[in-house]
């Protein structure tokens, strides 16, 4: 299946996006490391890094990697775009091998795979999307009732989740801060990509900021953001952030595509076995996202190791089987 003119631009923009983002952790983390020899550490309380321009060239390749995928979204549909953030993932684990020396289990080389396969298979049979020339059509398309519809429900999800199971089960369950930063961030998505649409026909000469619905999902974008950044902290303050990271990355990976397949249709045009394909690679991405981050640790020698009730010099006790 050959690639629209369109998917190349947003294959190139997220992929951008994934190494940028990638390296900014390890570059952020040198940061903080070389800050910590002379100053107080940021676990600590310290705020060293500050002076630090290695911290500082990390934040700006996030915030290059940021934007990157900001404009991939103006682009590809949301199928192509929000996968290959598995890639960031792949790119800090394999710099990490090599700068921080932090080592890469064979495992965590087999979960990289998995994720360039997957990424690959989705890249190559994902759906063409159609031209938008008006934000007006966005606007047409998220006001259509099977879009308010889940639009409805992911809100009253997230009311509920918010203000009866958070205060009672946020501190014990990490699935409630991850759904409510799932099914916001699925909404957002689907605002930003529609607010990227409208800054890039305004490049091209049409301005799109004389409507209201671009000032719209504008605000909805920067409302989303705030709460999506407030829970997700939340979560990471409370739980394993090993634990957190791949299972908010396939909730919000799933929702977001669920939410732009009822939202631009992206699949209405493609036939079963294309259909079919794309799952199998997105199902290939978030098997290798799993086991990249739940053998993250296997290098690693344990700092303290429990003494055997049984000496060393001595050989291990037999059990009796007599009777």
């Amino acid at each position: 299946m050959a690639l629209s003119s369109d998917n190349i631009h947003g294959f190139i923009l997220a992929v951008s996006s994934s190494v940028f983002i990638g390296s900014s952790f390890i570059v952020k983390k040198k940061g903080l490391l070389k800050s910590g020899e002379t100053g107080t550490r940021a676990g600590m309380g310290g705020h060293a890094y500050l002076y630090e321009p290695l911290w500082w060239a990390g934040m700006i390749a996030m915030i290059l990697g940021e934007v990157a995928n900001f404009a991939a979204y103006a682009f590809a549909p949301a199928i192509l775009v929000t996968p290959l953030g598995a890639l960031s993932i792949i790119f800090s684990a394999v710099l990490a091998h090599f700068i921080l020396k932090e080592r890469l289990h064979i495992f965590g080389v087999l979960g990289c795979v998995l994720c360039v396969v997957g990424s690959t298979t989705i890249v190559l049979h994902a759906p063409h999307e159609k031209n938008i020339e008006s934000v007006k059509e966005v606007w047409h398309l998220a006001t259509e009732p099977g879009f308010l519809v889940y639009t409805g429900i992911a809100l009253i999800l997230v009311v509920v989740l918010i203000f009866r199971f958070e205060p009672k089960y946020g501190q014990s369950h990490m699935i409630v801060y991850v759904l409510i930063c799932s099914l916001m961030g699925s909404l957002t998505v689907m605002a930003v990509k529609a607010l990227a649409i409208a800054l890039k026909l305004t490049f091209e000469g049409m301005n799109q900021f004389r409507y209201f619905q671009t000032w719209l999902f504008t605000t909805f974008v920067i409302c989303c953001c705030i709460m999506q950044v407030n829970y997700l902290n939340k979560a990471l303050d409370t739980f394993n952030t090993s634990v957190v990271s791949p299972v908010y990355y396939v909730m919000f990976t799933i929702l977001t595509i669920l939410a732009s397949m009822i939202m631009f249709k992206n699949w209405d045009a493609q036939s079963g076995s294309q259909i079919a394909t794309e799952i199998c690679g997105f199902v290939t991405i978030l098997s290798g996202t799993f086991l990249l981050h739940r053998t993250i640790d296997m290098g690693k020698i344990p700092t303290s190791r429990p003494e055997s009730p049984t000496s060393p010099t001595e050989p291990n006790p037999q059990p009796n089987t007599t009777s």
